[in-house]
């Protein structure tokens, strides 16, 4: 019973786990599937040099791309000896963060012949309202989930190569093929491809709906990106796909169109987006005038 491999796509959900009293080992995976360059299936040494290089950018640098670039090699390194466990247990969420890099994972491990694995997706928790994700749960809720796993069937694992395709590609046909299934084997990918597609810019605002929820929430009054963070969030349909790091760059992302939809003030001219010595209790987030824009964006959100 203790030779299983627990792997999940949060810290907070991995380290929770770690503390739950499960048999095996855990393993967090690393990585925004849903965006960025790459090619379905496991990746070359040059795709992941191109995905270190996005997510040093993605997160303002706040991640070297050399210690990112270790990161993903490890992490396949590791996923390519999974087959020493007797049996592989996928922890994951309804949100399209952990769609994408379910689906990824399940491709990788159907190409390198591993089908012995099993598969929780939470997308509700009793008592907690709303239910972003794994990361809300204690280690004893966590636990209490476990007699819940499923085998996964080998429809699943081909479905999932369809989805891996889809998301590396970015192709539109595909997607609304599978926004539209009704029995999809892996039944929380069409909403999460849905909301894949509202992060698309619309083509009156350029605007993706995380965007335009940052400016409306802006636009309203709250200035610090704690309140911002609040506003966002419950404005946003659950399950969250995005966490701070992903909101704080598209606030950026405003700052810096041209013209810019905001004014970012404080000790730097961008919003931190991992580990820093500036607090983010010393920045204000302006909004400025841009009638037309704003408008459209609000009657968007």
């Amino acid at each position: 019973m203790g030779n299983r491999l627990h792997i999940t796509s949060g810290d907070w959900a991995g380290g929770s786990l770690a503390k739950a009293g499960l048999p095996g080992d855990v393993f967090v995976w690393h990585d925004i599937l849903y965006d960025g360059p790459r090619r379905p299936g496991w990746p070359d040494d040059d795709t992941r040099k191109a995905r270190a290089l996005f997510l040093e950018e993605f997160t303002g640098g706040g991640l070297d791309g050399e210690g990112i670039l270790k990161t993903l090699r490890h992490q396949y390194e590791r996923l390519a000896k999974a087959a020493a466990h007797e049996r592989i247990v996928l922890w994951f969420d309804a949100c399209l963060f952990d769609q994408s890099m379910l689906a990824h994972i399940l491709t990788c491990l159907h190409l390198r012949g591993m089908r012995e694995a099993e598969l929780l997706c939470v997308d509700a928790f009793p008592g907690i309202e709303p239910f972003h994700g794994l990361g809300q749960l204690q280690p004893e809720q966590l636990a209490s989930l476990y007699d819940n796993r499923r085998p996964l069937t080998d429809e699943q694992f081909r479905f999932a190569a369809v989805v891996d395709d889809a998301f590396a590609t970015q192709d539109a046909a595909m997607f609304a093929e599978l926004t539209a299934l009704a029995d999809a084997p892996l039944p929380w990918v069409p909403a999460a491809v849905t909301r894949w597609l509202e992060e698309q810019p619309d083509p009156a605002t350029g605007l993706g709906r995380l965007e335009r929820l940052a400016l409306a929430a802006v636009r309203d009054g709250c200035e610090r990106p704690d309140r911002i963070f609040a506003s966002v969030a419950a404005a946003d349909t659950p399950p969250q796909f995005w966490g701070d790091t992903a909101l704080w760059a598209k606030i950026n992302g405003l700052a810096t169109r041209v013209p810019p939809l905001v004014r970012i003030e404080g000790p730097a001219d961008r919003l931190p987006q991992w580990e820093s010595d500036v607090s983010l209790k010393d920045f204000r987030i302006i909004a400025l005038p841009n009638r037309a824009l704003n408008a459209a964006a609000d009657s968007g959100a």
